[in-house]
């Protein structure tokens, strides 16, 4: 349809123009907040400029909403000023009917948000951390202490007070293997396991088993039966952020497995995909304030996208981190921004000029 391909006419440079404005605050914000701890370290400019370089993906992603939500906005309220709104509206065409490509953009956008943070986001993001990291000489902590996991469906439970990650070793390690029905089989005791290949191997081990209601101390032979992999000993050796969504999904797995803490990781990966339906939402937004503007244009579809996207990502990090702490479901502190802001879209496009 002609007025279908002059409202996308009319949107998209306005909207590749706000990506781009919004993209280089962002990087400018990222860069600013690191600049005093790049100055310190004696960070090479090309070195910085290159951090920066793999952080626009991650920017884009960022901006990608909001740009939507100010464009669609803009370009609505720019027409409505111009009186071709209501030149479209006296043909009998329905404001719904109108605005249907800029819906269509929204849906098409929350699709490629999707694939674009997991396919090119999340290796840049990744690359951009490990060179702050590299050149703040920040490392990683991938040792812990105080573990306890879960293994084996429950039936072997391993407590360590400390685990070396770079040798590979459990100090003070405390293995419980227990039956279907909780009761305990036996317990071993060791200073020590090292990781050796694929099993792990006990320094100075005792045994304690139930023979006829008595627990007694038996000896000890090594064994290669304890498998378990050194890396779900690792509780802070991976960033959800860092993974895409078949990695988080296996994660979440891993941790329930292991009796970890899985709430966290579990909540981002839900995360995911709330997250991508944003651009569909400022879409609904921005339809339902379109016309609404008649002076100041500009200046009020930016205040409207800049306090819109304010409300909705101040709701979505209460209820993301609330959900990671464990007080409301993962997948509600997920979606739950995600269903209010398309409801408020919904009753504002109900009272939206046509």
């Amino acid at each position: 349809m002609i007025l279908d391909r002059y409202l996308v006419r009319q949107f998209m440079p306005i909207f590749l123009v706000a990506a781009g404005m919004f993209m280089f605050l962002l990087s400018l914000i990222d860069l600013f907040a690191n600049l005093v701890r790049y100055l310190n370290n004696e960070v090479p400019f090309l070195q910085i400029m290159r951090i920066n370089l793999f952080y626009l993906p991650k920017s884009f992603s960022y901006a990608l909403p909001i740009s939507l939500l100010f464009a669609a906005a803009y370009t609505l309220g720019d027409l409505y000023a111009r009186n071709e709104l209501t030149s479209i509206f006296s043909a009998g065409i329905p404001f719904r009917r109108f605005s249907m490509p800029l819906v269509v953009i929204g849906i098409v956008a929350s699709v490629f948000s999707f694939f674009f943070d997991d396919i090119v986001v999340i290796p840049t993001l990744r690359v951009k951390n490990e060179l702050t990291r590299h050149y703040l000489h920040q490392q990683p902590i991938e040792s812990n202490t105080d573990i306890v996991i879960k293994t084996r469906n429950g039936q072997l439970v391993y407590s360590v007070d400390y685990y070396d990650y770079v040798n590979r070793i459990l100090n003070n390690v405390v293995i419980i293997e227990q039956d279907d029905m909780g009761q305990l089989i036996y317990q071993i005791r060791a200073q020590r396991a090292v990781w050796n290949d694929d099993h792990w191997e006990f320094v100075n081990p005792v045994i304690y088993s139930w023979e006829e209601g008595i627990l007694r101390q038996k000896p000890f032979t090594q064994t290669d039966t304890y498998t378990e992999h050194p890396d779900i000993f690792r509780r802070h050796a991976v960033r959800p952020e860092e993974l895409s969504v078949m990695q988080g999904r296996l994660l979440v797995a891993d941790l329930m497995a292991a009796g970890l803490p899985y709430l966290e990781a579990q909540a981002d990966y839900y995360h995911r995909y709330s997250y991508a339906t944003t651009s569909l939402i400022v879409m609904i937004l921005s339809i339902s304030m379109g016309g609404r503007f008649k002076k100041n244009i500009l200046l009020m579809s930016l205040l409207a996208s800049l306090s819109a996207a304010v409300v909705f990502y101040v709701m979505e990090m209460i209820s993301m981190m609330m959900a990671r702490l464990g007080y409301i479901p993962t997948l509600i502190g997920a979606w739950f921004p995600v269903f209010v802001f398309i409801s408020i879209g919904l009753l504002l496009l109900r009272g939206a000029k046509t």
